[in-house]
């Protein structure tokens, strides 16, 4: 009696442990909260008038733009050393943050000799030490005049090109289609993983409650 009262018990538990793994498969915000998401870039520069700001409600294609020359970055191991000073350039300050709270600090130097530099402080506002160098992409001068730094229009490394003075203008947001592919992917490799977290979980409660059947059979 004792026995079948238990193999019940264990029976509802795994009926009841799916039931919610299929909920949250199907509406996970509504078992988590959502990570903070950036949402404000700020620039800042010693030739830059202010600060400019790029709010991702109003500017989306300009915000992915920007976050896609550093965001990859906020992990990565550094790839390069220190550069010469003297051949760095000017230096652009860029802020990544989730309205007011600062996520990640950037210095970007898009005239470096032999190609754009970026440089990721230890002094993150995680309070992270991961101080590192690496080589910013070719698009980082363009994307940069684009949001309203001083730059010279370098429009040969923009695909399709960029020119006609698209910098005067922000609310053209005409920046190069790249952004929006690895939005896409990252979406669909966070969707896959938990999926398959998902999928896992169900299998092992179904494993286990067709080995309770297969007893009590």
């Amino acid at each position: 009696m004792v026995r079948g009262a238990i193999t019940r018990l264990v029976w509802a538990a795994g009926a009841m442990a799916v039931a919610a793994v299929l909920t949250i498969g199907l509406t996970p915000g509504a078992a988590q909260a959502a990570p903070a998401k950036p949402n404000i870039i700020q620039i800042e520069g010693k030739d830059v008038p202010g600060t400019i700001v790029v709010a991702q409600k109003e500017q989306s294609r300009l915000f992915g733009s920007l976050l896609s020359e550093v965001n990859w970055m906020a992990t990565a191991k550094g790839q390069t050393g220190a550069p010469q000073a003297g051949k760095l350039g000017p230096k652009y300050t860029l802020t990544v943050l989730n309205k007011t709270q600062p996520m990640q600090v950037y210095e970007l130097y898009p005239l470096a000799a032999g190609g754009p530099r970026a440089h990721r402080p230890a002094d993150q506002p995680s309070g992270k030490k991961t101080d590192g160098w690496f080589y910013g992409r070719l698009t980082m001068s363009e994307t940069l005049r684009v949001s309203g730094v001083p730059l010279k229009a370098k429009p040969d490394v923009v695909a399709g090109g960029i020119g006609g003075g698209i910098g005067e203008d922000l609310k053209a947001e005409k920046l190069d289609a790249a952004t929006e592919v690895n939005v896409f992917l990252g979406e669909m490799r966070r969707l896959l993983l938990l999926n398959g977290a998902v999928l896992m979980v169900i299998l092992v409660g179904l494993a286990g409650i067709a080995f309770l059947i297969r007893r009590k059979v």
